[in-house]
């Protein structure tokens, strides 16, 4: 008993579970494999940007509601559990539907895929919350920074495995639907074993001051939290504006097999290299960090995430290879965004109110749930380029706004 109290056993806890996670996540990547299946079921960019809004959104609608829920349990272990088991339920519903049904019956399977990514996205937030919760009061600040990095490496270094098992199985000759309905099954199974870290993990008990408040006071009280809290209010729309690039980050996939008609093989070769582009990030944050301020990063983040589409204009004239250059630089801002902004605010919301500041954080990130909509509505009006150019300039100002928030106020969040 006294091991798995330990600190070593609670980072292989927390490190297992995101070395498996990771390496399920592959096998659903929304940047490549998930945008490959969906144009094989539908050429709607409706349809598939509305799988998007709420794959990224559904999560943030109810953090309210489960924050709410969760505020007052003391322990949250065995939500975290359900979440990760209802998750991978959706994976093997997602596998049976794509290969009994998506060849003869297409309009079934998208039907199908609404609900179990529904499921994975609603059971992805109650689990979130959970996590983020055991976390921040498992571990302290320091060890929680060191935490996030050692799983940022691990999880990399998972899909990376991810990535060449992915490029394997479309690259061998396994027809289509079997090879996305072996991908799927794989990521059931990855997330049963992600989960095994957590069974045996001590949670301790948080102390739960008795809130009968509803939940209906509760989300009133919101703009008086924000109005309360300069440094959380400042946080979250920093992390909507940053949010911009999410618009476009599905469409890459769909942009490069429409320019270039390129095959299935390409999946696992774009997600190798934007897994590499996540690894080789985790030195090049580390080193900024020790060199620069946390607002010169976001504003580096920011403005890679603007430059990053007049790129795919230009490479898209080129050669899918060459395309490729694409999903390293997605490497770098998804990696940038792990490391970054979790840590930083758990900083800075109350420690009593943590589960309630996550569940808002959430909630208030409403871009999440229309961009890809928006997205999908410019590009059937006026096609790939003009929207690309759309979010670059949005990226831009959001750059140059994040330059008029104080200094001082910054640091308080980051």
């Amino acid at each position: 008993m006294k091991f798995i109290k330990s600190p070593k056993f609670i980072y292989f806890a927390f490190i297992w579970h995101g070395f498996f996670l990771a390496l399920t996540v592959s096998m659903l990547d929304l940047n490549t494999v998930f945008p490959a299946l969906v144009t094989t079921l539908t050429e709607s960019k409706i349809i598939f940007a509305a799988f998007y809004s709420i794959m990224l959104g559904v999560p943030l609608i109810f953090n309210v509601i489960f924050g709410h829920y969760l505020r007052n349990k003391p322990q949250k272990k065995k939500y975290l559990l359900l979440g990760i088991y209802l998750r991978s339920s959706a994976f093997l519903g997602m596998a049976y539907f794509t290969y009994y049904f998506s060849v003869n019956n297409a309009t079934l399977t998208i039907i199908s895929m609404f609900f179990f990514v529904s499921l994975f996205s609603i059971s992805a937030g109650f689990a979130g919350l959970s996590y983020t919760d055991i976390i921040a009061k498992t571990l302290t600040r320091e060890k929680r920074l060191k935490l996030y990095t050692l799983k940022q490496f691990f999880g990399g270094s998972a899909a990376f495995i991810g990535g060449l098992l992915i490029a394997q199985i479309f690259s061998m000759g396994i027809a289509y639907p079997t090879n996305y309905a072996i991908s799927l099954l794989i990521g059931s199974g990855g997330l049963i074993i992600a989960s095994l870290g957590f069974i045996l993990l001590p949670e301790p008990t948080s102390v739960i001051i008795e809130n009968k408040e509803s939940l209906k006071s509760f989300i009133k009280r919101i703009p008086l939290i924000l109005k309360k809290d300069a440094s959380f209010k400042s946080f979250i729309i920093v992390e909507n504006l940053s949010g911009f690039s999410i618009m476009i980050l599905p469409f890459y996939m769909v942009f490069a097999k429409e320019v270039f008609t390129i095959d299935d093989s390409y999946i696992g070769k774009y997600l190798i290299v934007l897994t590499i582009g996540t690894i080789f990030s985790n030195i090049v944050w580390g080193f900024l960090s020790s060199k620069f301020n946390a607002k010169s990063i976001m504003r580096f983040c920011i403005i890679l995430g603007g430059l990053n589409p007049l790129l795919a204009i230009y490479l898209g004239t080129i050669s899918p290879e060459y395309f490729a250059i694409i999903f390293f630089i997605l490497g770098f801002m998804i990696s940038g965004r792990r490391i970054g902004f979790e840590p930083y605010l758990l900083d800075i919301i109350p420690r009593d109110e943590r589960v309630e500041y996550l569940g808002i954080r959430g909630s208030l990130n409403i871009l999440k749930v229309i961009l890809p909509l928006v997205g999908a509505v410019i590009i059937n009006f006026f096609g790939f380029s003009v929207t690309f150019v759309i979010v670059t300039v949005v990226m831009f100002i959001a750059a140059y706004l994040l330059g008029n928030i104080s200094e001082e106020q910054l640091e308080d969040f980051c």
